[in-house]
């Protein structure tokens, strides 16, 4: 294996670990002593001495890394290892672990379980810190450990006193990881795991161990499958995904050449396609960002993707720790963060002046995920669910003010796992196909469907066999047909694969039933999913994940309501990739589609705010040179008297699959109808090359 510049990385921090070597030196000493004490009351014994063995092996880590001993180590110990430092949240010990609020509170008392939870899952964050060599971030949780372990010494502390120390531990060095996750976020020379993938060898499976992620089956397997490929397999795929970041900046009318660097977020495994990526993005004059998905609770996402990750140890965990910002969240810690984020940008304003945006790998294929609502985890009150919504929209001006959403771009891509079951090669080539598809064929497929839409008063799409869904959807009026369009033709640029006209509809007007029968949303598998629209917007909703409907409730509301009350339908579209519908029905895996090919595969809808959010007054224009002029809704419009009520923050999309589907028609002003879509086949003169792939499908 080759690493010639690991050691450099470690050079970074050099000069910040010197400046608080002392303190971590004192901190450590003192948690080596930890475990060999009983000053604490008896029952909280076992969870101070097993967090602090926790520590201490992330010492151990961080020396060995730093010494270039980890490079050097043979596969059975780096196994063993990645085993260790993981093994306490894994399915089959995750029941007596600390991490655990459920267990946490059963053992420690529910005064202080989910508190002491809460800590030892912002401990476990130290596992990266030292494969990273950030000495500064594991001094602070080693001296809020020992901080918290001095509370419990002698009498139990109050309640209070445990929440306080908690509370500003996030909020004083908040100034520390946020300001950090800006940084890491746009600057190329933080290259720690750039540095792996450019100089490893591939074919070792070393170098999976040395990002400090959990290693699983799939990682290995996936690496190993992209390893067998040839090399015009892989490269084709990194062309498609580099080569769709092009376009998109083409298709939106913007300058790539006034950027110099390029997110690239993905699964560990796929580090061979992430290697031409890079060198593809190079060539294009845009440095590569390896940026990691948070592992603290100061820029934790719930799904943990928004950078490059290992596959979820134990998805329970996370979902237990989704809200842990409940401990915290208050106003005052609100303008805290949002003066951190202001004073972080102007001090990385050059660097976020060239940053042209993600360019984003999705999987699929996992197997759908139960969650248990635990009521020891923390949950967000209403009020506090109000102030992280307000902070959403807040943070987001600040970044628009450094990095303005009409000069960047995007892409996103999606290959299948092989969880996805013993087919999974042939369904990885069925998926390069689809990400391939001829861009040329499905833009004038898709003109054909708009040329029709863009003469109607409304839409309606409905249901059919048990399928409940009956919706009306009011379109935008056009003041200049001519030049202008109702909705966007969607081909492979900053989503991939082709497939999609979309809209921002009209909420006056628009009301009915969405029903799905089975979908997944994120890591959810939704059973019988349905919701009620009344003027756009949601008035109710329910499922059949649970034998508890408000247990449905709350599923729905968590997920696709992001916890909001209500929320506006932000789009109507009309997916065309019957190709991508035909192999998830060949293979049985349509309902395992992430959201990106299977909103392409029915007409799809999505609640929360438009497609265009944060960019409505940027001109969008079609291939065919008219302007998409239906950008904003009722509720995005506010933003130009109160940005609080234009903004939800989230954009969720559900599908009707073909099979389900009935009608998708156009109602005209004389009442007349044109139908699209009949009986799940599309009957518009002009798209009927998009049965083709239906005829190979039963009971479609």
């Amino acid at each position: 294996m080759r690493y010639e510049k690991g050691v450099c990385y470690t050079e970074k921090f050099r000069e910040e670990n010197e400046a608080v070597r002392e303190r971590h030196e004192l901190a450590a000493a003192r948690i080596r002593e930890i475990p060999l004490e009983k000053t604490t009351g008896e029952r909280f014994v076992r969870y101070f001495k097993k967090t602090a063995e926790f520590i201490l092996l992330c010492e151990e880590v961080f020396h060995r890394q730093a010494s270039g001993e980890l490079l050097k180590a043979e596969l059975p110990e780096l196994r063993s290892l990645n085993r260790r430092l993981y093994e306490d949240i894994l399915p089959g010990n995750y029941e007596e672990s600390f991490a655990n609020p459920a267990y946490a509170c059963q053992e420690l008392t529910e005064k202080y379980g989910a508190y002491l939870s809460f800590l030892y899952t912002e401990i476990r964050g130290m596992i990266v810190y030292a494969y990273e060599s950030r000495l500064t971030d594991m001094t602070i949780l080693e001296e809020v450990f020992i901080e918290v372990y001095n509370l419990f010494e002698g009498e139990e502390p109050e309640e209070k006193e445990l929440k306080s120390v908690l509370y500003w531990f996030v909020s004083d060095y908040c100034d520390v990881t946020l300001s950090y996750r800006i940084r890491e976020s746009l600057d190329p020379s933080l290259d720690f795991a750039g540095t792996i993938i450019k100089n490893s060898d591939l074919g070792d499976e070393r170098y999976l161990y040395q990002f400090g992620e959990y290693i699983s089956d799939t990682e290995r397997s996936i690496s190993a499958f992209l390893n067998e490929l040839p090399e015009e397999t892989v490269r084709k795929m990194a062309d498609t995904f580099t080569e769709g970041y092009r376009k998109g900046f083409e298709a939106m009318g913007r300058d790539l050449s006034k950027k110099q660097t390029v997110q690239l977020r993905f699964p560990l495994g796929f580090e061979r396609m992430m290697r031409y990526a890079a060198e593809n993005f190079e060539a294009m004059g845009l440095s590569p960002i390896f940026l990691r998905a948070a592992v603290g609770t100061m820029n934790r996402t719930p799904s943990r993707t928004n950078g490059y990750f290992g596959f979820s140890p134990n998805r329970q965990y996370e979902y237990d720790h989704r809200y842990d910002n409940a401990l915290y969240m208050d106003k005052a810690f609100k303008e805290r963060k949002l003066s951190v984020l202001r004073v972080a940008y102007e001090e990385y304003k050059a660097l976020a002046a060239v940053y042209g945006g993600p360019a984003v790998l999705e999987t699929f294929g996992e197997e759908g995920f139960q969650p248990e609502n635990k009521k020891e985890a923390f949950t967000l009150s209403e009020k506090q669910e109000k102030l992280v919504h307000a902070y959403a929209n807040e943070s987001m001006q600040i970044l628009d003010g450094y990095i303005p959403g009409d000069e960047t771009s995007f892409t996103i891509i999606s290959f299948p796992i092989p969880q996805i079951g013993d087919q999974f090669r042939e369904i990885f080539e069925e998926t390069i196909r689809i990400n391939t598809l001829d861009y040329e064929l499905y833009k004038q497929v898709q003109q054909t469907i708009i040329d029709v839409l863009d003469q109607a008063s409304y839409a309606r799409v409905t249901g059919r066999g048990e399928n409940k869904t009956d919706l009306k959807i009011s379109l935008m009026e056009l003041k200049d047909p001519e030049k202008q369009t109702r909705f966007e033709n969607c081909v492979a640029d900053v989503n991939i694969p082709v497939g999609e006209v979309f809209t921002s509809p009209v909420l006056q007007g628009t009301e009915g039933t969405l029903f799905v029968g089975n979908v997944y949303i994120g890591d959810f598998q939704f059973k019988n999913l349905c919701i009620r629209f009344e003027n756009g917007k949601t008035v109710d909703y329910t499922c059949e994940n649970f034998t508890d409907e408000e247990e449905c409730r709350k599923l729905v509301k968590q997920v696709i309501l992001k916890n909001h009350d209500s929320l506006p339908m932000g789009e109507f579209a009309v997916g065309t990739n019957t190709t991508a519908y035909a192999v998830g029905v060949k293979y049985g895996i349509s309902d395992r589609f992430p959201i990106l090919i299977a909103e392409k595969t029915g007409p799809h809808f999505a609640v929360g705010d438009t497609c265009y959010s944060w960019s409505e007054d940027t001109p969008v224009y079609n291939p065919d040179g008219k302007e998409a002029v239906a950008r904003d809704n009722e509720i995005s419009i506010l933003r130009k008297e109160d940005l609080s009520k234009a903004y939800f923050g989230c954009h969720t999309d559900i599908t009707i699959p073909y099979s389900e589907l009935d009608t998708v028609e156009t109602v005209n002003a004389d009442g007349s109808a044109v139908c699209i879509i009949k009986d799940g086949r599309f009957v518009l003169p002009g798209t009927e090359e998009l049965n083709v792939p239906l005829e190979t499908v039963e009971g479609c």
